[in-house]
């Protein structure tokens, strides 16, 4: 039987990430594979009461249609929360999503065309690169440096791609590269993005997971003209499994994710947007981040000191400030896709970095998370790593 797909179908890929995390349920495998959250974090005990709380409350309206917008006392916590980044937002211009996942998907969907130009950093989250690759577009990256997207290296591809559609960037603890886009290069981009009128796409999921130093305003504390639109979720701070992420925009904009959403699917679950409007509304969710933010920065720590003892010296790795992820970098004619084959072995897995790069190459890059492992997991899973690396 010959069936005909459609032609989109072609250059969509596997989720990489995913295919392993297949691989880690093994409970014999150490996984810094995957972008989880801790689960003993997640809080049962209070969302037992949550979930009651709307049932007894708002049962019949939690269980049946609501507006494509969302829940609007979410919208409005949300609008409020995004003034600790320094953004003024009213709650109108939110759109609540499937988690953040589904804002690039519909950012694909509003801004490409086949052939269009996206602008991204090099390299840039994999999930990002799935949901734009359906619209088959060409990507354009954009080198980093301890500070970030390079402006001058942006500014060059802006003024050679005139007609691209929009820039991709994660500013804070970027994924895969733990990397933080310093306060004057988010100034440079909102003028660059005016300048040539072209718009970001701000993806922010890991902002408020800081473990040292002073938070940074959102890029989009810098636009006056609508031209940012910002991507948020709760995954990383809440409940991943409750997939509730958001898009803040200009009218215009945000009117237009709108509209592709109730293309998609008419609207975001009823009852887990309640659920997280009760969370806050019951339970102080700052201090249960700042428990998140105590747990990760403790294994950062002992990822990266583990790493520093049992590493070859000339490999190299991020030292990120917060979020989920550092990333490696292992000297030129190592592949780690061929790394991870000998780590698996050992029980070990992380993600190979070539698929963090649209346009290939740079397979000597991997990505290691240290937010899902417990402690002990962490040292016995980087000196299993490390005896690797040591043999090649």
């Amino acid at each position: 039987m010959s069936i005909k797909y459609a032609k989109r179908m072609e250059h969509i890929k596997g989720s990489a990430i995913r295919e392993l995390l297949k691989l880690t349920e093994q409970p014999e495998i150490i996984s810094f594979a995957g972008g989880l959250p801790a689960p003993e974090l997640f809080p049962i005990e209070e969302m037992k009461q949550v979930c009651l709380k709307v049932l007894d409350t708002d049962g019949r309206a939690a269980l049946q249609y609501s507006p494509t917008e969302g829940y609007l006392p979410l919208r409005k916590i949300i609008s409020e929360r995004m003034k600790s980044s320094k953004v003024e937002v009213p709650a109108e211009d939110i759109l609540i999503t499937s988690g953040s996942q589904q804002g690039l998907e519909f950012s694909g969907k509003v801004f490409l065309d086949e052939g269009d130009t996206v602008i991204c950093e090099s390299p840039t989250y994999l999930g990002a690169l799935n949901a734009f690759m359906s619209y088959v577009p060409n990507f354009v990256e954009v080198e980093m440096d301890q500070d970030g997207m390079k402006m001058d290296e942006l500014e060059k591809a802006l003024k050679a791609n005139p007609n691209a559609k929009f820039i991709y960037t994660i500013p804070d603890f970027q994924n895969p590269s733990g990397i933080t886009m310093s306060l004057e290069r988010r100034k440079r981009i909102v003028e660059l993005a005016v300048k040539y009128n072209i718009p970001i796409v701000e993806d922010n999921p890991y902002g408020e997971l800081r473990f040292e130093g002073e938070r940074l305003p959102a890029i989009k504390h810098f636009d006056t003209t609508g031209i940012v639109a910002f991507l948020g979720t709760f995954s990383k701070t809440f409940a991943p499994g409750l997939r509730v992420g958001w898009v803040a925009a200009s009218p215009e904009v945000v009117r237009k994710y709108v509209l592709v959403k109730q293309g998609a699917d008419l609207q975001c679950n009823s009852m887990s947007q309640r659920e997280t409007a009760a969370f806050v509304q019951m339970f102080d969710i700052d201090k249960h981040i700042s428990k998140i933010i105590e747990v990760y920065r403790r294994r950062r720590d002992l990822m990266i000191g583990t790493m520093e003892k049992e590493f070859p010296k000339n490999v190299k790795f991020t030292y990120p400030n917060g979020g989920l992820f550092t990333w490696v970098e292992l000297p030129e004619g190592i592949d780690a896709a061929d790394v991870l084959k000998l780590a698996l072995e050992e029980k070990v897995a992380f993600v190979p970095g070539g698929s963090f790069y649209p346009n290939d190459g740079n397979e000597n890059h991997f990505r290691l998370n240290y937010s899902c492992m417990p402690e002990d997991k962490i040292v016995e899973g980087i000196t299993r790593l490390g005896k690797v690396l040591k043999s090649l």
